[in-house]
Parts: structure tokens; C-alpha cells; sequence
């Protein structure tokens, strides 16, 4: 290893480790470092395919990002999908490796730790930093065994370890001491100083505490960061719900399944001025929608009897006769169709299930997982697709089993995709064009594309009414970085690194 490694632990999930690694990326990344992520295991359903076809978690896409490099699989190398009943896939190095249950799965941390160290070993020879993010909490004591996340990898690392809290949970204090007293000796040493996050108020009344908490465990504090609204960078498998609520022209439900997976795709119509995006997990919730969204999921049999079984799938069959649009993303596209069927039992006992039938589609389910980046070209031609035709778009599939058109039209063609597989039809158009699904994930990260779509949905609804320009990406990156530069002594933590 000749990369400087630096960790970021907390005291437990949604601390704020994801973001804060993000920031450090962009701040070393300013300053002149080739920095990158790395998590050795990540445990997300908001996952994304690299350009060689690897899928990873979105987390360290959003990192690399931050970073200012392309993602690769070596900075996750381990990922796992919570499924149906208490069993999760796990992806290897970018590819489904097994299907376990929880307790089964430590049996295998020690047969994946030496993939995880060839992973670091190799980010480490290509970058000067890498900054790694760990997951929960290293004081899990009931897991410190099988652990390959936490304390395990700051030592192969040889990494000092910054400890997140979250004070808008309350209890911080607590939690940094707690989780400082529960470590051994030799984990302790790690541990060379604390950050304080999501912080709402005057930082001088926690002076107390901070000095107190430096006093009793010896260990510096190297900054607490504001709670913050208004930067748009999205957190592991968090839904932000940032839309404005009082004034909006068009009213979009999106489905809340169960086992949701992919829910970023969704911030971008989020973040658009006079759209209001809403999470249901009931019929009565529903409202009078502009759109109706079924997203994706990791357990689409499972989520789709969640559907029939609480009335939301007669419902939305209702308001897509109504008139109102429909979109399914994925495993929603799929559960839009007449039938899918799982011979091989791949997602669950059942052979067979009947869809919501409101496109003319019926989905296979097979053996092997597709996972690509593509880019589509818009083939549709009318309702919501209108004057969208020829409009070329990139985005990625990740998912199980194949889809068959029957009366109806495809929504796009695949022109390209990272396995060379030539041209082939994606999605599938119904309901005079009110209704349309697609594997494309990141579609509406398209402006031009999601904007077009909106005015469709909505007749009189006009972007160019209600602002021009959406913050990028770039700019998000540096808001935060600005926010956790003047919020944390970023002398010290490179100090602490080696840099």
C-alpha cells in the first residue's frame, strides 16, 4: 500500500458517514490529492452499474463522484441486497455471488476478507488518499468477530479512524463515549478524533459537552457540522423529501414498496421547481395525482402482493383508467404487465402471478442478472412520450428475468450498452400512451427528457414558467465541501492522515 488511508466510523447507521467521506473526497480533491472511496461492504438496494457492467453501491458512485473519478467496482467490493424473507444477495466484485440468510452469511466474511484486501491493496497503489467509509457501528460487540467492515478493515488499512455522531437523534454524548468504551485497547487506538454532525443551533452551548468528552476519553473533537436543507446529495438508501408542499403545479405519487430499491432515481423530478413528489404507502394517500410512479424492487413477486393485498394495485389500475399517467421503473415496469413468471422459483415459491395488466407485457424470470450501462433512443411517438421521439438518453439495467412484448409498442431502443449486444426494444407503451415502463434506471436525470415529460403529463405546466437551471452535480459537491471545510479543522484531520 502506498496510498495514505484515513476512515470514517460512527456511531451508528445515518450518521452521516457516506456524506462526510463525499465531502473529504471533493475537499482532498481541491486541494491537489488524487483521493478515492472505499467501503469494503456495503449493505444498500440503491445500487448502480459501472461502465464494465459491475454493479456497486450508489454511495461510492456519489463519493467517486465527489472524487472527481469514475466509479469501479474495487471501491465496493462487497455488496449486499436485503430480499424476501430475511435473505439477502450478495454481489462480489460487481456480480451476484449467493443468496443467504443473515445468520448464514458470517460464515462467509472470512472467505471474502481476502477479496476485500486485494481491492484496497489496489486502490492504495493508484491513488495518493483513499478515504474509507465503514458501516453501523464498530461497537457491535455481538458481530466483532465476523465483522469486515469496521475495525477489521482500519487495521488492514493501517487507517485512523474519525468517529461521526449524530446529535439530531439525540444522545451523542452517549453514543461516542459508549461506542469508545465498548471497543478493545487495540481498536481503540484507531480512533483519532470525533465529529459531531447534524448539529441545529449555537455550537457554544456544546462547548461543555465537548470539552468533557475530550477530557474523559482523550480524544480530540475536530468539528460539528450544521444540519443542512439545501444540498441536494443523496445518502445511501435515505428518500429525501424536500419538495414544496404549498405551491405546486404537478402532484407525482411515487410508490413506497416494501423493498424499494433505487428510489434516486426520483430525485431529479424532486428537485424541479413547482413539482411536489410524494412517498405512498396507502390507497387513501393517493390523492389526485398529476403521475402515478411504481418504482423498482429487489423482491418484485413480494412487493407486487404487498400491492394487491393493501388495495394499491386495484387503485392505480383505477386511476390509469381514469386517465391519469402510470410509469414503472424496472421491477415496476414489470408488475405493470399481464403475468410473470418464475419457473425456477429465482424470487419465490410461486410459478406464477398475474400483473396489474395495463401494459400487454409478460416477464420471465431467469437465472442470471443483467447489469449494463446503456443508451436508449426514444421510439415512442405519443401521450406522455409526445414530441420526445429521437431523444438519445444513457442511464443503466440491473435486474432479474426478461420482458416479451405482446400487443403493444416498445418506449426506446437500446442503442448501445457495455456488453455489445447489439440494438434491441426496451419498455413498453400502453393505454393510448399514458402508461409506459422501462429498465432504464437515470432517465430522468435527462433535462431536456424529464422536462419534456413533465409538460406532457400536465398541459399548461411550462419549465421555462418556473426557473431555468437546476444546481449540478459540481456544484452540490462544492456546497458541501464549502460546509464541511469551514465546519471541521481540516488541518488537523490531514495531520492525523499523514498528508
Amino acid at each position: 500500500m502506498s496510498a495514505k488511508t484515513l476512515m470514517i466510523q460512527g456511531t451508528g447507521s445515518s450518521v452521516g458517514k457516506s456524506i462526510m467521506v463525499a465531502a473529504l473526497c471533493r475537499i482532498m480533491r481541491q486541494d491537489g490529492f488524487r483521493v478515492a472511496p472505499f467501503k469494503s461492504q456495503n449493505m444498500a438496494l440503491n445500487s448502480f452499474v459501472t461502465r464494465e457492467g459491475h454493479e456497486m453501491g450508489r454511495a461510492q458512485v456519489v463519493q467517486a463522484e465527489a472524487a472527481g473519478i469514475e466509479p469501479g467496482v474495487d471501491m465496493n467490493p462487497v455488496l449486499i441486497k436485503p430480499e424476501a424473507d430475511a435473505k439477502s444477495q450478495v454481489v462480489v466484485m460487481g456480480k451476484p455471488w449467493k443468496t443467504v440468510s443473515a445468520r448464514d452469511y458470517y460464515k462467509y466474511t472470512p472467505e471474502l476478507l481476502p477479496i476485500i484486501e486485494k481491492s484496497l491493496d489496489r486502490m492504495c497503489s493508484e491513488y495518493d488518499v483513499v478515504v474509507i467509509e465503514g458501516a453501523g457501528s464498530p461497537a457491535e460487540i455481538n458481530l466483532t468477530r465476523f465483522e469486515i467492515v469496521n475495525m477489521k478493515i482500519a487495521d488492514m488499512a493501517q487507517a485512523p479512524v474519525l468517529l461521526v455522531g449524530d446529535i439530531d437523534k439525540g444522545g451523542v454524548f452517549a453514543s461516542l463515549v459508549g461506542t469508545v468504551v465498548l471497543l478493545t485497547e487495540e481498536e481503540r487506538k484507531w480512533i483519532q478524533g470525533f465529529i459531531i454532525n447534524k448539529f441545529r443551533g449555537d455550537v457554544s452551548i456544546l462547548e461543555p459537552g465537548l470539552d468533557y468528552l475530550e477530557e474523559y476519553t482523550g480524544i480530540p473533537v475536530l468539528g460539528v457540522v450544521p444540519y443542512y436543507h439545501d444540498i441536494m446529495i443523496n445518502e445511501e438508501d435515505s428518500i429525501r423529501r424536500l419538495s414544496n408542499d404549498d405551491e405546486f403545479a404537478i402532484d407525482i405519487a411515487v410508490i413506497h414498496l416494501p423493498r424499494i430499491s433505487n428510489s434516486t432515481d426520483f430525485e431529479p423530478l424532486q428537485q424541479e421547481p413547482g413539482v411536489r413528489l410524494r412517498y405512498i404507502t396507502a390507497v387513501w394517500q393517493l390523492g389526485s395525482p398529476d403521475l402515478i410512479i411504481v418504482p423498482g424492487s429487489k423482491s418484485t413477486v413480494s412487493d407486487l402482493g404487498h400491492l394487491k393485498d393493501t388495495g394499491l394495485a386495484q387503485a392505480i389500475v383505477d386511476y390509469a383508467e381514469k386517465g391519469t399517467p402510470v410509469i414503472g421503473i424496472c421491477g415496476g415496469f414489470q408488475m405493470l404487465g399481464k403475468k410473470i413468471e418464475d419457473p425456477q422459483g429465482i424470487e419465490s415459491d410461486l410459478k406464477s402471478v398475474d400483473g396489474l395488466g395495463l401494459l400487454d407485457i409478460k416477464t420471465m424470470f431467469e437465472g442470471e442478472k443483467t447489469t449494463h450501462q446503456v443508451t436508449a433512443k426514444v421510439v415512442a411517438e405519443e401521450g406522455i412520450l409526445n414530441g420526445i421521439t429521437g431523444k438519445v438518453l444513457t442511464g443503466y439495467e440491473i435486474h432479474m428475468g426478461q420482458t416479451v412484448l405482446g400487443d403493444t409498442s416498445g418506449a426506446f431502443d437500446i442503442i448501445e450498452k457495455s456488453e455489445d449486444e447489439g440494438t434491441h426494444s426496451d419498455g413498453a407503451l400502453g393505454r393510448d400512451g399514458k402508461v409506459f415502463g422501462t429498465y432504464l434506471h437515470g432517465l430522468f436525470d435527462d433535462d431536456a427528457f424529464r422536462r419534456s415529460l413533465l409538460e406532457n403529463i400536465k398541459q399548461g405546466y411550462k419549465f421555462g414558467n418556473v426557473g431555468n437551471t437546476l444546481p449540478s452535480k459540481e456544484e452540490q459537491y462544492d456546497k458541501l465541501a464549502a460546509l464541511v471545510r469551514q465546519s471541521l479543522d481540516i488541518e488537523r484531520i490531514y495531520h492525523v492522515t499523514g498528508l
